[in-house]
């Protein structure tokens, strides 16, 4: 069975002269295969030396807690065991990508941390803190307090494409024995079977446990790629590592620090692969493009004259294979950027230009805690959009009143209620918003029992409930 596994890879960047911000005029290369021993026996170690102190291993702790099952006397006396804490530790690696001590490394190698330790090379150890994360794409931020000192730093992205066959260099701290280097070549472009948002480097380059959120690079010295998952049924190398591209790395850094959060720009169009039965029905020669399926009122496609059914086909004038390639091609955008779009329609291919943005906050959340006498008191609700959904995880185009949290011990946790229940109706009344639902709550008599229906995990049902003071 096929096993992804996303490990805190620690890998290493490799560069030559790219150090720092200073630009450098674009290099002329040509590829060649060494054609004398010599050359074959040629060394990295330039590379190394100059681009492995702008590589750090990251050490995160998280205390996890666990209670402890009660035994039959805990239960006769009504008596609850304290609950144990752990420290979970694990390892990965950083890039830094500013003098001021910006680092760059996967989201899940920083994910539910407590504590995050940043080491250099060199040995010294700063306190890191986190300037922002996004599990989509797999990327986090993050800044150490350098006091005034400039940090060697590695120059994201490259003069040249990256081509299938190039050399690149990883460094990292698989298993935690130290910064390690390991060298292989690209073995794949655009990779879109990791994750949702993907277009993936595929190396051959080793890299282990302890690798992920380390480097990929070029011999020049440049950054072409943040290691992000290996391809493994034993969990050690074997030959097939994916790394994200430097072109979404370079955003998700920019965003963080100009914004705060990494945003992924969006057309407001929910998207499927063309598989090669689609593409017959539709006319294309191939299996290619992301058929939309749905699209949001007055979202960026629609203004843009999109349709359902329309099949896209390029983005800015790259080539889109899949829905996963679309994703990740807006996610290189900037928001508010006009990009044109190729589109196919009733067999013929047509183009326009599309405003990507951010999903917005609407309508506005109106975040609301219930209290009164009536079955919802404890519960927080807010009003689903977009934004929300981005930021909790949820559908983005998922619409209508949410129950964000649940008191412990409140009428609304006693009558079952969860985090993540849509309120659809309440006693025959279609619910639109926090702020009618609430109303509507105040204006209901006490004594009644109230006909809820909730939607749950796309499942709809009706919660017969009343309301019960909390216990004491």
């Amino acid at each position: 069975m096929k096993n992804w596994l996303p490990y805190l890879l620690g890998t290493a960047l490799l560069g030559g002269p790219a150090l720092g911000h200073a630009q450098q005029a674009p290099v002329d290369i040509t590829r060649v295969v060494p054609n004398s021993q010599a050359q074959v026996q040629l060394s990295y170690s330039p590379v190394v030396k100059q681009t492995a102190p702008a590589v750090v291993n990251i050490f995160t702790s998280r205390t996890v807690r666990t209670r402890s099952r009660s035994s039959f006397f805990d239960e006769m006396f009504g008596m609850q065991r304290a609950p144990r804490e752990r420290v979970e530790s694990s390892l990965g690696s950083g890039v830094i990508v500013r003098g001021n001590g910006v680092i760059v490394t996967n989201a899940h190698v920083v994910k539910g941390a407590d504590e995050l330790k940043v080491v250099l090379n060199d040995r010294r150890e700063f306190e890191a803190e986190v300037v922002a994360q996004d599990e989509e794409t797999d990327l986090a931020v993050l800044r150490i307090d350098t006091k005034g000192e400039i940090m060697p730093t590695l120059r994201v992205g490259a003069d040249s494409a990256p081509e299938i066959g190039d050399i690149v260099l990883a460094i990292g701290n698989p298993f935690g024995v130290g910064q390690t280097v390991t060298s292989g070549i690209i073995s794949a472009l655009g990779r879109t079977n990791v994750s949702d948002i993907s277009s993936a480097i595929q190396t051959d380059a080793a890299v282990n446990p302890g690798n992920s959120g380390g480097a990929l690079v070029n011999l020049q010295g440049e950054l072409i790629g943040v290691n992000t998952a290996i391809f493994s049924r034993s969990g050690g190398s074997n030959g097939i590592g994916f790394a994200i591209p430097s072109i979404l790395v370079e955003r998700a850094i920019d965003s963080a620090l100009s914004e705060g959060r990494i945003v992924r720009p969006w057309i407001g169009a929910r998207t499927n692969s063309i598989d090669t039965t689609m593409a017959a029905a539709l006319g294309l020669d191939r299996a290619k493009g992301a058929v939309i399926n749905e699209l949001l009122e007055d979202g960026p496609a629609d203004k843009a004259g999109l349709e359902k059914g329309d099949v896209i086909l390029s983005v800015g004038g790259v080539e889109i294979n899949d829905d996963s390639g679309l994703r990740f091609k807006l996610a290189t955008l900037k928001p508010r950027q006009n990009t044109e779009v190729e589109y196919v329609r009733d067999g013929r291919t047509r183009s326009t230009r599309v405003r990507v943005d951010t999903p917005q906050e609407s309508p506005l959340r109106d975040e609301r805690d219930l209290e009164g006498v009536h079955p919802f008191n404890g519960a927080v609700i807010v009003n689903m959009s977009p934004a929300l959904g981005e930021e909790l995880g949820f559908d983005p185009y998922l619409e209508g009143v949410m129950v964000l949290k649940v008191v412990r011990g409140s009428a609304a946790n006693y009558n079952r209620l969860r985090p993540g229940d849509f309120i659809l109706d309440v006693n025959d009344t279609p619910i639109r918003s926090t702020r009618q639902l609430e109303s509507l709550l105040l204006s209901e008599p006490v004594d009644v029992v109230w006909d809820v229906q909730v939607d749950r995990d796309g499942r709809i049902g009706s919660l017969p409930i009343r309301y019960l003071p909390p216990q004491n």
